[in-house]
């Protein structure tokens, strides 16, 4: 059990995180600038791009060699599965990315729903939070695999840390809008705060499966990197207005990808 509790605590963090990031709705009442806000998700991308790399892809490939195998063979595989899943639920689940440019656009993507605008906007934010708890539970459940190594749980931890670090302003950048469509402060936080609820859901699945199934396990991390990257290049990127020169957007990327590159590198 010390794998599930390890994974239970890491992305009890990240859901804390997101959580303390919601409450930002309790002391601010206007919009997030845009400026800001093209921080924010850019830092959130930089982060997710160094724990792809650095926390998933890599490790994923030195297990596969370790076991005697081809390195690159697991890693572009489990990439592209990881990819596969993620356009798969992108295309059933109805959500709605917040458009910094036109607050009341309606585009929803998905299958066609019924739902409210604020629902759509909250479960775009938590289908981008399921690849990070996978990412984090993967990351417990391979220390577990190397007889708890010390060092594999410290590079766990600094995942988590990571991905907590990039939860905090995730969480204020819905429940502010949430407020702006016209919930009260209290079911802006409860619902910004509930957006992260999937990261230990998934992150405690991820270990009790890998558990099982421990020679996936340079799939099941390379199947993690490709959905977070898959979030990076299809949601946070283009969110962030990165195209339209914007050095708010890019710096934030370049701020997240290092802080996690040296968290990861430092504590791992």
């Amino acid at each position: 059990m010390t794998p599930v509790l390890w994974a239970a605590g890491g992305t009890g963090f990240t859901f804390l995180m997101t959580t303390l990031g919601a409450s930002v709705v309790f002391f601010f009442r206007k919009e997030v600038n845009q400026a800001v806000q093209r921080i924010f998700l850019g830092f959130a991308a930089g982060v997710m791009i160094a724990a792809s790399v650095w926390s998933l892809l890599i490790p994923a490939i030195q297990e596969a060699e370790a076991a005697g195998g081809i390195g690159w063979i697991p890693a572009a595989g489990g990439f592209l599965l990881g990819v596969l899943f993620l356009i798969v639920l992108d295309s059933l689940l109805p959500h709605l990315h917040p458009d910094m440019s036109n607050p009341k656009s309606n585009e929803a993507e998905g299958i066609s729903s019924t739902w409210k605008r604020t629902t759509l906007l909250v479960m775009a934010v938590t289908l981008h939070n399921i690849p990070e708890g996978m990412a984090v539970g993967l990351a417990f459940a391979l220390a577990a695999q190397h007889g708890n190594d010390p060092a594999l749980y410290t590079s766990a931890m600094a995942l988590a840390i990571g991905i907590g670090i990039q939860n905090f302003p995730e969480g204020a950048a819905i429940s502010l809008p949430l407020r702006q469509e016209g919930l009260t402060t209290g079911k802006a936080f409860i619902r910004g705060s509930m957006s992260g609820i999937v990261e230990p859901v998934f992150g405690i699945l991820t270990v009790l499966i890998a558990g099982s199934i421990a020679p996936l396990m340079p799939w099941l991390l390379s199947f993690a990197a490709g959905a977070m990257m898959y979030v990076v290049v299809e949601e946070l990127i283009p969110e962030a207005h990165l195209g339209e020169h914007s050095n708010a957007g890019t710096l934030g990327v370049m701020g997240g990808f290092l802080i996690m590159m040296i968290l990861d590198v430092a504590l791992g």
